[in-house]
């Protein structure tokens, strides 16, 4: 479960060597940019009509389930409405109704009030019952089945009873009726009719059917056929708008890849399965063809007799698949347009994500190119050793044709500020780094060339008469008078002036600038005192004499001295690689620590200021534990002492490990913060709006609101693992080595403790203890077919062909088998549950390794083999693992059972 929180704190953010970070605006303002909720609206908004049409919240049923009692045709809805628009539930002449059952009859009716509309069926309905050829018995029997509790499930408005026509039935009902009225319990009148002229007084010819002496047209075949059709549309464009809201939801709560090769892909699959979505257009296109077909139906009596009119039932059925007709092209218009964005969105992430991977190679190779030119000697040895290094310099400056990528890169961004609006910020601010960066080196190099022909230009000059010595000297003097002046400062002045500015990395940069000045002066100084030899002392000319080939070897060239200056080259950029890692830590623990400090501060001493009481509501008073877990005390700890410690390893970042591995128990508190994390989020979403937390955010000034600082911890400690990985790559060989790996194994082994803690306490259903089971040492899921061999059981278990989908939890006691349940809520909420199915003891099983069939199946089964499961993981390592931890178990629980005999047989 923590691995889904996890996903959440890392979602739409670039981490590791990832040049965006979780606080760049470009990926804020990219990850929100396009809103799947109109097409998640309409979706909702249609599947909710198909819900309304089929009246799932008031009635389950549907014409096709009961439409064997529906063609009894003992009660059915004409169409018709009285004078203040009741609809009608006509009872004809039905010899058999006594022996209609209690629940068919219910059934019938509960249906038929569940057909007109709200509005139509809150006026309440009129029940005309028809029994002119039958006896009062008849008559008794159909008042009391409606007037028993229960029966009728809609709000009567008025029965109108067409009492018996023979003379005596007539009189006995008269009679009757009078004596009985209260056996009934009606709450609305009712009404002895004599005839149907009678009837006509309450209720208008044109609303009867021809039966009672109306003109209204009804067939009972074509009814049910139509109540059909209608409800099979319904569930048809339900289904399609289902379909459609979850494609529309697997695309939008996508997780945005970190690299160009994972967004390609992403890419590529959401165009496949848009593809295949397409092939539903067919199911449209049918469900479309279908709905007109029902609405040809409806106008049938119409297209017949056009002096006709459609009844109140009729014309809103047509209504009905009118609006499910229009919501469906609502529904898939607004998915294309969705699809449309969504495509958009990732061809924007997939620019953004290559112009960062190109952002962050260029920015390697001119730190390399950097590094390598700034460790070039400034002056040569001699002259051929001068021209050695001025070839070596054009040779760099040959391969800084990176430049030119440089210059594509920006235009690129320039490009993409142009094109993409959620690019503005960042990438002008990556592309302006990208232009001074391209700036500095060229004149990096051109300096190092004006000093290196600096030096043969004095050499020419040392090889000259006495007078030309006598000019070099007076030239050399000159400039370095002209040094000295610029030369105000010594070293210990630098450090006195600048000391509150200077951390450890300028301080060393300054000592080689100095170091570097130092020695340039020696060698002036050095040639100043031999040309004024040569100027005093010349008696003969020199007779220049070209030096042999063998003569001329330049140290530089050597290969021993190459291979050297590379691994030299090599250590000094591990070590740069290094040191910036380590400032990254120190620096993001650093404002990590004012993170803290703010939330605490701004929020969390809040809640008991009383000037803020009225803004706090009711929900939210006395539950600062519950928002804030235990953030009070991980601040404590990373003020006072983690970021001390780390502090102390600034100068030799490879042995930060050793600070991990002592402070490792004081990590776990983190453990206590991740399990209150889903208690926060619920908290937080109830009261997130209030005016307490807007007040709050306002005086911090704070763009964000306080639920992404709560999720601060969380993101921090995985962090560590990150930083952590990136130090054991430029740390290999040295000291301190083994202590990082083993800091590492422990940080991610309190990961792993954590998530499968988070993952236990959403485990359902377990009546027992599960702390009585022992320590949790795996959880994972799996395929699992069950074979029971003995006993009462189900056919079902007998032959499962099918596996079962089972989550299971090793314990060092008991195996547990649950089933993990869908997703559900937003944000921590939004979390997997596991609904409890099987317990295995430890002791009183064993395991197969391999199973026929699969090398990723393995067998556990019962000490007497009634009951055998056979289990299949998603890979071989993972099977593997598994039973090498069950057999380890299995085997302590042997060897603890011989121990005990050994004892029980010494103390006897």
């Amino acid at each position: 479960m923590l691995t889904c929180y996890f996903k959440l704190c890392f979602r739409n953010k670039s981490e590791g060597n990832s040049v965006f970070h979780d606080t760049d605006p470009l990926i804020k303002a990219f990850s929100w940019s396009v809103s799947p909720s109109v097409h998640w609206r309409t979706c909702v908004r249609l599947c909710m009509c198909a819900d309304e049409i089929m009246q799932q919240e008031t009635s389950p049923l549907c014409a096709a389930d009961i439409i064997s009692e529906l063609k009894k045709k003992f009660a059915f809805l004409s169409g018709g409405r009285g004078q203040d628009g009741s609809p009608i539930i006509i009872f004809p002449e039905f010899p058999s109704f006594g022996e209609i059952g209690d629940q068919e009859f219910h059934n019938v009716l509960t249906y038929l009030t569940s057909v007109p509309s709200l509005s139509a069926a809150g006026v309440g309905f009129i029940l005309v019952i028809d029994r002119r050829q039958d006896r009062w018995a008849c008559v008794k029997g159909t008042l009391l089945r409606i007037s028993v509790s229960g029966h009728f499930p809609g709000n009567l408005r008025l029965v109108l009873v067409l009492r018996p026509s023979a003379l005596l039935q007539r009189t006995l009902s008269d009679v009757l009726f009078k004596l009985h009225r209260d056996d009934f319990k009606m709450k609305v009148p009712v009404i002895m009719l004599s005839s149907v002229a009678e009837l006509h007084t309450y209720i208008e010819q044109s609303q009867l059917t021809q039966e009672l002496g109306g003109t209204q047209q009804y067939c009972h075949k074509t009814w049910i056929s139509h109540r059909t059709d209608i409800e099979g549309f319904a569930v048809l464009v339900k289904r399609m708008a289902q379909r459609l809201q979850a494609f529309g939801r697997e695309l939008a709560e996508t997780d945005l890849p970190n690299s160009p090769l994972a967004t390609s892909n992403l890419l590529n699959t959401h165009c496949s399965k848009r593809e295949s979505m397409k092939v539903s257009s067919n199911i449209q296109l049918k469900s479309l063809g279908q709905g007109r077909k029902i609405l040809e139906n409806i106008r049938e009596p119409v297209r017949r007799d056009p002096d006709s009119s459609l009844n109140p039932d009729q014309l809103e059925n047509l209504a009905t698949v009118h609006r499910l007709l229009s919501q469906l092209n609502e529904s898939s218009t607004a998915f294309d347009d969705f699809w449309v964005q969504h495509h958009t969105k990732l061809e924007m992430c997939l620019r953004l994500r290559q112009f960062e991977h190109n952002f962050q190679q260029v920015l390697e190779d001119l730190e390399q190119a950097t590094t390598r030119v700034t460790a070039f000697s400034h002056v040569g040895m001699s002259p051929t050793h001068t021209e050695h290094l001025l070839r070596e310099l054009s040779s760099q400056e040959e391969k800084a044709c990176l430049l030119d990528r440089l210059r594509v890169l920006v235009v690129e961004g320039e490009g993409l500020v142009d094109s993409c609006e959620f690019a503005d910020d960042s990438v002008k601010v990556k592309c302006g780094e990208l232009q001074r960066a391209g700036e500095k080196l060229p004149q990096q190099l051109q300096t190092k060339r004006d000093l290196l022909l600096f030096v043969p230009y004095l050499t020419s000059l040392l090889c000259q008469s006495q007078e030309g010595a006598e000019s070099a000297l007076q030239e050399l003097e000159g400039y370095l008078e002209t040094a000295n002046e610029r030369q105000e400062w010594d070293m210990d002045t630098v450090w006195r002036e600048y000391e509150s500015v200077l951390n450890e990395e300028l301080k060393e940069q300054v000592k080689r600038v100095f170091e570097k000045r130092t020695m340039l002066q020696e060698m002036f100084e050095k040639r100043r005192v031999s040309l004024k030899k040569l100027a005093a002392k010349q008696t003969r000319p020199v007779q220049p004499v070209a030096p042999t080939p063998e003569a001329i070897k330049s140290p530089p060239s050597s290969p021993g001295l190459s291979r050297t200056t590379s691994v030299s080259d090599e250590e000094e950029n591990l070590a740069v690689l290094r040191r910036h890692v380590m400032n990254e830590l120190l620096e993001t623990e650093r404002a990590y620590v004012e993170e803290l400090l703010c939330v605490l501060q701004g929020y969390a001493a809040e809640m008991e200021n009383p000037a803020m009481a009225p803004l706090i509501p009711t929900v939210l008073q006395n539950k600062k534990d519950v928002l804030f877990g235990n953030m009070q005390e991980i601040y404590h700890f990373h003020k006072t002492t983690f970021l001390r410690e780390l502090e102390t390893y600034t100068d030799c970042p490879e042995l930060v490990g050793r600070c991990f591995l002592e402070r490792m128990g004081d990590l776990q508190i983190y453990e206590k913060y991740c399990h209150n994390k889903p208690r926060s989020e619920s908290l937080w979403r109830q009261c997130s709006d209030c005016a307490f937390f807007q007040e709050c955010q306002k005086k911090l000034e704070h763009k964000l609101g306080l639920d992404s600082y709560l999720l601060k911890p969380v993101q921090r400690i995985t962090k560590y693992q990150l930083l952590l990985k990136e130090l054991i790559k430029y740390s290999k060989g040295r000291e301190g080595s083994v202590e990082l790996q083993a800091a590492l194994s422990s940080l991610l082994g309190i990961l792993k403790a954590v998530n499968d803690s988070m993952h236990l306490i959403a485990i359902t259903g377990y009546e027992g203890n599960l702390g009585d089971l022992g320590r949790l040492l795996m959880q994972g899921s799996f395929s699992v077919w069950a074979e029971h061999k003995r006993g009462h059981v189900k056919m079902m278990e007998l032959a499962r062909f099918k596996p079962m989908q089972r989550h299971l939890f090793l314990h060092e006691k008991a195996l547990l088998f649950c089933k993990r349940r869908e997703e559900s809520g937003e944000g921590y909420e939004k979390a997997p549950s596991y609904s409890f199915k099987q317990e295995l003891s430890m002791s009183a099983i064993g395991i197969t390794e391999h199973a026929k069939g699969d090398n990723k199946k393995f067998e556990i089964w019962s000490s007497s083999r009634d009951e055998v499961y056979t289990v299949q993981a998603a890979s071989e390592e993972i099977k593997t693992i598994w039973v090498r931890e069950i057999r380890k178990l299995l085997t302590g629980q042997l060897e603890a059972c011989r121990g005990k005999r050994e004892a029980t047989t010494w103390v006897i």
